[in-house]
């Protein structure tokens, strides 16, 4: 019987304490993580619309080259009337 009490009063004194320092070491990290993602949440719309015109760039990108066409055919122009 004395071994029980023994036992239960190690258990009481010693593990519990660190079992308790372990769990608000865990905790501290989760609830940085559960603030950040709350940010996140929060900030998804501006970041989804920021994404919109993502599917417009192969046409920007094609409009771009035919104005360095157009830019490099004046170019050569000017050259042949000042040359």
């Amino acid at each position: 019987m004395a071994i029980v009490w023994i036992t239960s009063a190690v258990l009481l004194l010693v593990i519990t304490p660190v079992v308790i320092k372990l769990l608000s070491a865990v905790k501290r990290p989760v609830v940085q993580i559960r603030r950040q993602s709350e940010q996140l949440l929060a900030a998804a719309p501006t970041l989804t619309k920021n994404l919109d015109s993502v599917g417009k760039l192969p046409k920007t990108k094609e409009l771009g080259g035919q104005t360095s066409a157009g830019v490099a055919r004046y170019g050569g122009a000017v050259d042949r009337i000042l040359g």
